[in-house]
């Protein structure tokens, strides 16, 4: 006897409750290997050393975006606006594998390994070569996720001032950090969407929800994506992947999982995504998906036991919560101050020369509340007529949310207090 499989799921997830799979093609995408990976990607990498909680996945928070797309797309049907069956499959696929191209420990190995790709590049190079595998079912998500789709509120839905993307992880990272400051109320934000000229905007009545929403943004970047505590041990792990590339570069033999093999001894750019070379696409995209946060932490445990004195110590302090001291200013540090500190690091720790950037370093971060280059918030007037949302509401007045706020950072050894 055959028996078909069951492929309408319901999950239970701890944000908004109980969820479904909306459809068979989606469902076959979630068991495919290249997204289940991504329950051993942690959303947030090394904020759990601040936050003990943030401990949950990009799986999790892939399918929280799911979950609201669906919400989104039956809100604006039951406002008029015509979206086929077609075009609301291809939009939850899409934000369903927005995140698929995420490397170990969020965005450290685009800082450290590989040169100028990013995991939106990585995100559609997996995207393509599912197509491939599925006789060009992707072919219009892969339109909405690069927004070369006509009608461009879909992709507004996916990547924009206001995208399912932002509401999911604004709510789940403030959820499992216990930040309640970061706490969006997401299914107002999503019932007050609708459609102006294939352009999304928002129902004048939502717009205190949507300033909350960005003042969350707000706080959630200062209080938890850029605590000077996840800088200082983010900032360590880029450190310990650039000396052990460094490392490969020289043809020496370093203790790595096949897969980060891979990208220490190979220099894998950008034209590599696009191009039938020496590494194929289909290579990169292989060996990429078979990496993950495990394989970075099995080897930096080998590396605290390495000869080069460098790479195991830095990888013994990630390992033992050892991090830099860290400052935070609003202006530059004086390069004075980061040479005295570099010449403290080679008498006291007896580091070689030309190794004390790897202790000593600054670096600058910059938040921008409402981004200027995304498209516009529009709000939709109870008299028909459309406004942007800097002319609306009285908080763009205020300097935070509507310019940079660019601040810079010391890393040092403790020791050099």
């Amino acid at each position: 006897m055959v028996y078909l499989t069951n492929k309408r799921k319901i999950i239970n997830d701890p944000v908004y409750g109980f969820i479904s799979i909306p459809g068979d093609f989606v469902f076959d995408l979630i068991e495919h290997p290249w997204f289940q990976r991504l329950r051993n990607i942690k959303q947030l990498g090394l904020t759990s050393f601040v936050y003990p909680g943030a401990t949950h996945s990009r799986f999790q928070h892939c399918l929280g975006a799911l979950h609201l797309m669906n919400m989104a797309i039956a809100t604006l049907r039951s406002k008029g606006v015509n979206i086929s069956l077609i075009e609301e499959e291809a939009t939850l696929i899409a934000i369903l594998l927005h995140d698929a191209g995420h490397g170990p420990f969020s965005h450290a190995l685009e800082n450290s390994i590989i040169s100028g790709i990013t995991h939106e590049d990585i995100s559609l190079l997996l995207m393509r070569k599912l197509n491939e595998k599925f006789s060009g079912k992707l072919d219009l998500a892969i339109e909405i996720f690069t927004g070369t789709y006509a009608r461009k509120f879909f992709h507004e839905l996916i990547s924009g001032q206001m995208d399912m993307d932002r509401l999911d992880y604004l709510r789940r990272d403030s959820f499992f950090t216990g930040v309640i400051e970061g706490s969006v109320g997401s299914d107002r934000i999503i019932r007050m969407l609708n459609v102006v000229d294939d352009s999304l905007v928002v129902d004048e009545k939502g717009i205190y929800s949507l300033e909350k929403f960005l003042i969350a943004r707000r706080l959630m970047y200062w209080q938890v994506y850029m605590h000077k505590t996840v800088l200082s041990s983010e900032s360590l792990l880029v450190n310990i992947l650039r000396r052990a590339k460094e490392i490969a570069n020289k043809g020496e033999d370093l203790y790595t999982t096949p897969a980060l093999r891979f990208f220490l001894y190979n220099n894998i750019g950008n034209t590599d995504l696009k191009t039938e070379g020496k590494f194929t696409p289909g290579m990169i995209a292989d060996v990429f998906t078979r990496l993950d946060d495990s394989d970075i932490l099995v080897c930096t445990n080998y590396w605290s036991d390495n000869s080069d004195k460098v790479l195991s110590d830095l990888s013994r302090r990630l390992l033992q919560r050892d991090l830099f001291a860290i400052e935070l200013q609003n202006n530059p540090f004086p390069e004075t101050k980061v040479n005295d500190l570099r010449e403290k690091v080679k008498s006291l720790l007896n580091v070689s020369a030309g190794h004390e950037d790897y202790y000593v370093f600054t670096n600058s971060i910059s938040n921008l509340t409402y981004t200027p280059d995304a498209p516009v918030v529009k709000i939709l007037l109870k008299n028909g007529n459309t406004a942007d949302i800097s002319t609306v509401s009285d908080m763009f007045d205020h300097r935070f949310l509507s310019e940079r706020i660019t601040k810079y950072f010391l890393c040092y050894p403790k020791e050099c207090r």
